[in-house]
């Protein structure tokens, strides 16, 4: 068993506490990534929050936006590359799916490559469209 294997993720919902320093390494492969200062704010500012850990380490996390009513959406899950695989991801959307439970609908928009992997925690394929903006990806003014 290597030492990624005996690695213990712990799992919470606050983003609060974080710093920065704490959000590294994330949006692998974007052009124009958001900084980690940027995904914090973002973080904080969420309707709820699933972070995965490695000790201080933010190895993973999505998060869902909301009206707190009747609809969520689900923008981000992202899993650093040395983590991926290990089921943290889907352990992040069982969390975060149980925080929204009690919503009429919860939506994720993927590319087709990654939706089976939605369908496998219950989610169903559904048509949408979209609009980019990717002079903003970054999240800077």
């Amino acid at each position: 068993m290597s030492e990624r294997d005996e690695t213990v993720i712990s799992y919470s919902t606050d983003p609060q506490t974080l710093t920065p320093e704490q959000l590294m390494g994330f949006f692998v492969g974007w052009p124009n990534p958001p900084s980690a200062a940027t995904l914090l704010r973002l973080l904080q500012s969420s309707y709820r929050v699933s972070l995965a850990r490695d000790g201080e380490r933010v190895v993973g996390f999505a998060n869902a936006i909301s009206d707190g009513v009747l609809s969520a959406y689900i923008p981000l899950l992202e899993v650093l590359p040395d983590y991926q695989g290990r089921g943290v991801g889907s352990e992040l959307m069982r969390r975060l799916l149980a925080e929204l439970d009690k919503l009429y609908m919860v939506d994720v928009m993927c590319d087709d490559e990654v939706a089976p992997f939605y369908e496998r925690l219950g989610l169903r394929r559904a048509g949408g469209v979209i609009q980019r903006n990717y002079a903003r990806q970054s999240g800077q003014e």
